[in-house]
């Protein structure tokens, strides 16, 4: 496995590493590198921004030991720094396979308008792995944002930057508008009770039982690249309390219509179940160092 080093994004709230098997143990801890907890912006970047490892395309590799700052890719994987957040792409799915950024009164906040955004490819994809607009468009569903724009007012160019495809999937748009945006607005009001929020999002394409008894994983794919259509998908919310202590709240929705008056607790999962879908695995080992931390699983 190759190792990208990122040295203005520093990890300090925590890690997500990916699993090569299933069966993932839940846990959750915080690893403090920069002492004072300063979560301010410098430089337009986001100085305390988790990183997270990738797995391998060999099965039967191991996964590379955690470093500070350290993310680990495949050959078909590319982690990709913005304004406001970071992102793993799938090239197969022509999606992101994960997206995560921080949230703070800073971040939420500010004049940035979003009818000043177009959706745009990013050329750092090769041509023969990106969507494209008109891949969606008469599709019938949203380009749904993993990270939110309204999650980045402070900056124009950060809300920006959520408008690429990359940052893009292709959700119902009743969901979009709806019971998916009331999750999103959830995840903004957290700020009020947590010192940080850190919020890891993407797509899940689950198997389902078919007619003749046997499992299949089946989803629709858009336009000429063959975007692919989530069945699913995840949000997971990392809780950092001042004294240190870490709340993990994981959420999976359907990508069809959901009323929006079904309480967000009622799609509250096992965050194992998020694991082992798309193969993460949250915050393993970290807990060997941070021994003065503990874990603790959200209730509803």
């Amino acid at each position: 496995m190759q190792s990208v080093f990122c040295s203005r994004w520093v990890l300090s709230g925590l890690s997500v590493t990916a699993g090569i098997g299933i069966g993932a143990t839940l846990t959750a801890a915080c690893d403090r590198f920069n002492k004072n907890g300063d979560t301010s912006h410098s430089g337009g970047l986001l100085d305390r921004v988790p990183v997270i490892p990738i797995p391998s395309v060999d099965a039967a590799s191991e996964i590379t030991p955690y470093q500070p700052g350290q993310v680990t890719v495949n050959r078909s994987t590319a982690v990709m720094k913005y304004e406001s957040y970071v992102t793993s792409y799938d090239p197969r799915n022509r999606t992101a396979a994960w997206v995560i950024e921080q949230l703070s009164a800073e971040t939420i906040t500010g004049a940035s308008d979003r009818k000043f955004c177009d959706f745009k490819e990013d050329d750092s994809v090769h041509v023969y792995h990106r969507s494209t607009n008109v891949d969606y468009k008469g599709s019938g569903v949203d380009r749904g944002h993993l990270a939110a724009a309204a999650n980045h007012k402070w900056s124009q160019k950060g809300m920006d930057d959520t408008f690429y495809l990359n940052n893009v999937s292709p959700q119902n748009l009743h969901l979009n508008q709806n019971a998916w945006n009331n999750l999103e607005k959830y995840c903004r009001s957290l700020i009020k009770h947590y010192q940080n929020v850190f919020v890891c999002t993407g797509p899940l394409y689950l198997p389902r039982q078919e007619p003749d008894g046997k499992m299949y994983v089946k989803y629709q794919v858009l336009g000429k690249n063959h975007v692919a259509v989530p069945t699913h998908f995840f949000k997971v919310v990392i809780l950092e309390k001042p004294r240190g202590d870490v709340e993990l709240r994981s959420y999976v929705m359907p990508n069809m219509p959901v009323d929006e008056k079904i309480p967000l607790e009622r799609f509250l999962v096992p965050i194992e179940s998020i694991e082992r879908a798309p193969g993460l695995l949250f915050v393993p080992n970290i807990m060997k160092r941070t021994s003065s931390l503990k874990a603790i699983t959200a209730g509803p």
